[in-house]
């Protein structure tokens, strides 16, 4: 059974930072790209942050110099190091592996996780 878990979230306030990690169990994602993903209250899922399986790296206008995204293949996890957090980055944040390269497009994923949510106070 193919499984993404994300860990990590909780209550931060603004200026604090986190670090989100999503364990894959069930098989290989070395030839998947990972992303993350955020749903902040009552609105859509939008684009965060990818790494390819060949390491090339895209982020959301938002995420830019604030964010990284780093993957351990070994042991099939993927990070999220969030720094400068501000309130706006409130949301549930998802962990996704998606076979092809289009990083920002949720409906390419293939694999998604359950959410972790990340809270930040002003």
């Amino acid at each position: 059974q193919v499984q993404l878990v994300e860990s990590g979230g909780g209550l931060v306030q603004a200026g604090g930072s986190l670090r989100l990690s999503c364990a894959a169990s069930g098989r290989s994602f070395k030839n998947f790209a990972m992303g993350w993903f955020r749903q902040p209250p009552g609105k859509e899922r939008e684009f965060v942050a990818a790494r390819g399986w060949n390491s090339d790296t895209l982020y959301s206008d938002s995420g830019k110099g604030r964010f990284t995204i780093s993957r351990d293949i070994a042991k099939n996890t993927v990070y999220l190091q969030r720094n400068s957090l501000k309130p706006e980055d409130t949301g549930v944040y998802y962990c996704a592996a998606d076979r092809t390269d289009n990083y920002k497009d949720a409906a390419s994923y293939d694999y998604w996780g359950q959410g972790t949510q990340v809270t930040v106070s002003s």
